[in-house]
């Protein structure tokens, strides 16, 4: 922030400066304005160079952390991570269903895993099919 104001600062003394030479040269009102803008313009650009580039690498590093510390990327990373969490769970109830002896509790434990990515499915678009527990079949 300190490259900013340096060269702000620097810009509005070439400025006034440069109206100051205009107005003793007898320019006045918005004719030394004018002048006085194209002087410090032309001046800048050749005395400041170093400092405008310093500016600029300091104001899109400043633009950089901002990005990587706003709300947007803080929600995608809250998404990868319940993602994650939503697989991990699923990957579980899939090892224990596959990982058990008795059939019955292999078919139920697959039931419940179909149920809770049916449901994740339609919360995800608001119109998903609405899903209840089958009787028929003991579920753990």
């Amino acid at each position: 922030m300190r490259s900013w104001l340096t060269y702000t600062a620097a810009r509005v003394a070439l400025f006034a400066g440069a109206f100051g030479v205009v107005y003793l040269f007898g320019a006045r009102s918005w004719v030394a304005l004018v002048l006085a803008w194209v002087i410090s313009g032309l001046a800048s650009y050749v005395l400041l160079s170093k400092w405008r580039d310093s500016m600029s690498s300091s104001v899109v590093e400043w633009s950089k952390k901002r990005e990587e510390e706003s709300v947007g990327g803080r929600l995608v990373g809250g998404a990868a991570r319940e993602d994650e969490i939503q697989d991990e769970l699923l990957r579980a109830q899939r090892e224990r269903a596959s990982g058990s002896a008795d059939p019955d509790a292999t078919v139920a434990d697959e039931d419940t895993t179909d149920t809770v990515v049916e449901a994740d499915a339609g919360a995800e678009t608001g119109s998903g099919p609405e899903v209840e527990p089958k009787a028929d079949k003991p579920v753990k």
